[in-house]
């Protein structure tokens, strides 16, 4: 597992096998995103959106164009 210290300025570098996994360098921005669990995982801010698929859980049930159409209708309404 690799780890990283933080300094007395609140920086990290990223390990070399991180930074080679995540595609990133000098220059690259990361993201930070707080997950459900409380735990945060580092994303490429530079890359495609695509690689953020499956961070969000699908819902318990699914969810119908009509109940969107419903929520969004409540929410106009300010019910």
């Amino acid at each position: 597992m690799a780890a990283a210290t933080l300094t007395s300025k609140g920086q990290l570098t990223i390990p070399k096998a991180v930074r080679d996994a995540l595609g990133v360098g000098p220059g690259d921005r990361v993201d930070f995103v707080q997950m459900a669990d409380g735990n945060f995982a580092v994303m490429p801010a530079t890359k495609s959106i695509k690689r953020l698929k499956g961070i969000i859980p699908k819902p318990k049930k699914p969810v119908s164009l009509d109940d969107m159409d419903d929520a969004i209708a409540e929410g106009a309404i300010g019910e």
